[in-house]
């Protein structure tokens, strides 16, 4: 594993396990929020429903990952639909309240909530793997990595998110700076759309899958594009 993947992973932890632990029980609760909060609450929302509207709807019988889990909201989701979900997230705190937060499932579906790394081997092998939001904080090379350690463990499909370098997501980073230090996120690592697709296609370990699906969610400070990538 790279060490620039760890050092990252680290500084990832601590920022949502410490420094805003929570100002994020509030962003992914009904809670009022600030209007710039509000923004990225509605954003999240879009992605969460854009990711779920790509799996089956019926998903009784199929083993998910959900990558990066936060407080569960699309775990719960999959798992309402009749999947056997493992939930992991770096952070103790958001895994914890996701537990606090799980409400009573109907039907066959079920939800593991984690502590530690998505990477895992132990974790077994999946039919979908979800990592909504939280490949973004990494470099491309590192990105390229995950997916493929993911992939090794993946039957049918990736759907993860990434963040589009644009002009607009430029000015929000920047913007994004001047808040308390506490409030601030991880620096995001913005990768240019088709430097990624190239990336992902001609990439040796990922040479048994395809890019399928990609649509971009804007909703005031939040930008980020959700990928399908599909075995062959």
């Amino acid at each position: 594993m790279a060490g620039s993947y760890l050092q990252r992973r680290s500084q990832i932890e601590t920022y949502f396990d410490r420094t805003a632990a929570e100002a994020w029980a509030r962003l992914t609760s009904d809670a009022p929020v600030g209007r710039i909060r509000a923004t990225v609450r509605a954003g999240r929302e879009r992605m969460r429903d854009t990711l779920l509207e790509w799996l089956p709807k019926d998903l009784t019988g199929c083993r998910i990952l959900d990558a990066g889990c936060g407080t569960g909201a699309l775990a719960v989701a999959a798992a309402a639909r009749g999947a056997d979900v493992v939930a992991i997230d770096l952070s103790p705190t958001l895994v914890a309240l996701a537990n606090e937060r799980q409400p009573q499932i109907r039907g066959r579906g079920r939800v593991e909530f984690r502590v530690g790394d998505m990477l895992d081997p132990q974790l077994g092998v999946f039919d979908y793997v979800v990592g909504m939001d939280s490949l973004i904080h990494y470099r491309l090379e590192d990105m390229l990595e995950v997916l493929s350690g993911l992939a090794a463990r993946t039957r049918e499909a990736i759907l993860f998110t990434f963040a589009p370098r644009t002009p607009a997501l430029a000015v929000m980073h920047a913007v994004g700076q001047l808040f308390p230090r506490g409030n601030r996120s991880p620096a995001i690592e913005p990768v240019a759309r088709q430097r990624l697709w190239t990336a992902l296609d001609t990439h040796v370990s990922l040479s048994g899958w395809h890019l399928a699906r990609n649509a971009q969610v804007s909703a005031g400070f939040y930008i980020s594009q959700a990928q399908e990538l599909r075995r062959r």
